[in-house]
């Protein structure tokens, strides 16, 4: 199949339907139910946006005589890089960068593990070469079968948060977090849950261990890695409370388009087929697997180039209501947008970095500097917070007093126009632009987006204490003690 159009990707949803539970019950059709239909048709734009004649050769590229996304694509060089880094911004700027789980993100993930493959095979229960417990195989094949049929995943981190100071094996029942609970001829049963589950009207679930994974010993049940299609029997994604109101797309302009929902995932006693297994027991081969395979670095610099197109979506939105109100000889108001500039800078400063300090690693893979995607991932959720604050100042009063596009129809409709207007924008005009203020920063779409950015990459602290350990500090230590240690040259008389 190769790339997919917008109508394959619906009629595979149509056909594999997810187990997906919203307000209590089953959702039977994705593309028609409606909590689901939307982000199901803006994802079909997605995918028929790789046969755009204006970016198909940009979104795509040629192997074997097929076409595959770019984000499939094994980067030998930087300039690869670059060509991969452009896709995932064009495909960003698709929803304004609100689509934290586009498909060309776990792509990048299953890209880089299927090269380094080999890491598999290292762990306790790999089996032999040709057999369907040979982890390394499995993972190689299954790259290729996600790329072939350019498949949508979602994947699932981490353990309910049910008791954070015991660990999983502690609980009253030890399947609470999902593990392994017996092995048979036909592949492992699984059975507990794992949270967090974003764009669950995927194609597959992928589950890799917890990079945190913590318990006694250095074999654990929960260590375990594998692909499932979303449809399998027992497996199951309650979803939290759609945004997705049903409301026109004037109204809710993201909301009502790309509310990719979050679910927690629910494996009761579900079979992993042999050939789908990844990963066993090993705790050191679980919590380095996204390192050992720097499938985190790929991942990370999709999330860098999405970030990209968020920024200028925000600059946009605010200098948009600055020359929509004519605020803008003001300067306060000019250093609030000034702030948005130079976090736009910063973030391209760093996309820019990490493909110039890319390195090939043991794999053959270029892969994108640590360095900057590590500043980039701890320094974006900080300051996402201050975006959201900037666009609210600067609507103010703006972003609150909002008639919809029934109150612009209805009998009150010339008063809206008259007194809703502002200097350089009829009243639709203005109005649209804050609304789209509204539902990027303060609706509940806004709010998900808020806390989501916040720990996009995991706990804040954790994220700082991890980059504090794996920071290279030691020549800088020593660049002051030489200078410390340095005679002073002595003074011609």
């Amino acid at each position: 199949m190769a790339a997919r159009t917008g109508a394959q990707f619906l009629d595979r949803l149509r056909q594999h339907a997810p187990n997906l539970y919203v307000d209590g019950a089953r959702v039977e059709d994705p593309t028609t139910h409606p909590a689901t239909r939307n982000i199901a048709a803006s994802l079909a734009g997605l995918y028929d946006l790789q046969h755009d004649p204006r970016w198909r050769d940009l979104l795509t590229f040629e192997e074997g005589g097929e076409r595959h996304p770019a984000a499939f694509m094994v980067p030998r060089t930087k300039a690869d890089l670059r060509r991969i880094g452009e896709a995932h911004r064009v495909r960003a700027n698709y929803s304004l960068g609100t689509l934290g789980r586009a498909p060309d993100y776990m792509n990048t993930n299953v890209m880089a593990a299927g090269m380094a493959s080999a890491y598999f095979g290292a762990g306790e229960a790999s089996g032999e070469p040709g057999s369907g417990r040979d982890f390394a195989a499995n993972m190689r094949r299954y790259f290729e079968y996600v790329r072939d049929n350019d498949l949508c995943l979602t994947h699932a981190l981490t353990n309910p948060q049910v008791n954070r100071s015991k660990q999983a094996s502690e609980l009253p029942d030890p399947y609470i977090a999902m593990g392994i609970v017996e092995e048979t001829e036909a592949g492992v049963i699984v059975r507990g849950a794992r949270m967090l589950a974003t764009l669950p009207i995927a194609d597959e679930i992928l589950i890799f261990p917890s990079t945190v994974l913590k318990e006694n010993g250095d074999r654990s049940r929960y260590a375990v890695g594998f692909g499932l299609p979303t449809d399998t029997p027992g497996l199951y994604f309650q979803c939290r409370e759609p945004f997705d109101l049903g409301r026109d797309v004037e109204d809710h302009p993201l909301s009502s388009r790309f509310d990719e929902q979050d679910a927690f995932v629910i494996f009761d006693d579900v079979l992993v087929p042999w050939e789908r297994v990844f990963l066993m027991y090993d705790m050191t081969l679980a919590n380095q697997a996204y390192a050992k395979t720097d499938a985190v670095l790929h991942m990370a610099y999709q999330v860098v180039n999405q970030k990209v197109a968020k920024t200028e979506a925000f600059l946009g939105v605010a200098q948009g209501i600055v020359e929509t109100v004519g605020s803008g000889q003001f300067q306060h108001v000019q250093a609030k947008v000034s702030e948005i500039i130079v976090t736009l800078e910063i973030m391209k400063a760093l996309e820019v970095a990490a493909v110039e300090g890319a390195e090939l690693n043991a794999y053959g893979v270029m892969t994108p500097a640590r360095g900057p995607l590590d500043a980039a991932r701890n320094y974006y959720p900080a300051i996402y917070p201050r975006l959201n604050e900037i666009i609210q100042l600067l609507g103010a009063s703006g972003i609150i007093m909002m008639p919809g596009k029934a109150d612009r129809e209805g009998p009150l409709g010339a008063f809206i126009e008259k007194h809703l207007q502002a200097t350089n924008a009829s009243a639709e005009e203005r109005l649209k632009l804050f609304r789209l203020a509204w539902d990027l920063t303060l609706s509940s779409f806004g709010a998900r987006q808020n806390l989501y950015e916040k720990h996009f990459f995991g706990d804040p602290i954790r994220m700082s204490s991890a980059l504090y350990d794996a920071y290279d500090k030691r020549p800088y230590v020593e660049r002051i003690r030489q200078f410390l240690n340095r005679p002073q040259p002595v003074a011609a008389d």
